[in-house]
């Protein structure tokens, strides 16, 4: 299955690349697998939250530490992958493991937070998160991308992107800023260890998903009144056993 062709936009933030085998063009460059993270991918504009620290505060690692082939990385967590240099992040299971999570939540992550822009606002014209990866264990289920509200509105999301152990893609989205009140939409399915893409649009106070180039696929009903918000992406592990995703290609886009 061929990946879309993401579109350039002159406000974008590069944080992803890989192979010009599997990956779009604006993602395509060399890995090198014996780099960190951060010697091969921009990550300035996001901080990375670990499964790991103390209870109701997980280990959080700034965008100045991620930077370079010596930066940041995690054995465990958060790596490039050895063999195809991707981003690979791992979470190794629920609370039962002795994970961390954070005060607001009983699921543990290994997941990026966009950070430059803080928050931003639904009705512009773009606000696009734009990812290529393989889910190798979903450990029942995880997230793998999500819109949030800013933190000073609301401890909720906006939407949350899932995908379960059968492949199966839905999007989760609240009705109030007080949450409680998520609705599933299903959005498609694709097999465990095949690479696809995904894209996360939440503009002009419309959210719509875009599964491997196809048409969007728009959800209006909930009532949000379009609050300041921002992306996070990675492995938001919803079930109870260890779950892999490797990333090949992330994008912001803001314009």
């Amino acid at each position: 299955m061929s990946p879309p062709k993401t579109p350039f936009h002159p406000f974008s933030v590069l944080l992803l690349a890989a192979s010009l085998l599997s990956i779009p063009s604006t993602f395509a460059q060399t890995l090198n697998p014996s780099c960190a993270p951060g010697g091969n991918f921009d990550l300035s504009n996001f901080s990375l939250q670990l499964p790991i620290g103390q209870p109701g505060s997980p280990t959080t690692i700034s965008p100045d530490k991620l930077a370079g082939c010596t930066g940041f990385q995690d054995k465990d967590h958060f790596f490039t992958n050895p063999d195809d240099g991707s981003l690979q992040m791992n979470v190794p299971g629920d609370t039962s493991t002795g994970c961390v999570t954070t005060k607001n939540s009983k699921h543990c992550r290994t997941e990026l937070r966009e950070q430059n822009p803080s928050s931003w606002n639904p009705n512009a014209p773009t606000n696009r998160l734009s990812a290529n990866l393989t889910v190798v264990s979903a450990g029942g289920s995880t997230c793998i991308g999500q819109i949030h509200i800013d933190d000073a509105i609301s401890h909720k999301p906006v939407a949350e992107l899932f995908y379960d152990d059968k492949g199966h893609i839905t999007v989760g989205m609240e009705q109030t800023r007080e949450g409680g009140n998520e609705k599933t939409f299903d959005i498609g399915d694709v097999p465990l260890n095949q690479t696809f893409s995904y894209e996360i649009r939440y503009e002009g106070n419309v959210f719509s998903v875009v599964l491997n180039g196809g048409k969007p696929v728009e959800v209006t009903t909930f009532q949000l009144n379009a609050p300041k918000s921002y992306f996070k992406v990675g492995n938001y592990l919803q079930g109870k056993t260890p779950s892999t995703v490797r990333f090949f290609g992330i994008e912001v886009t803001h314009g």
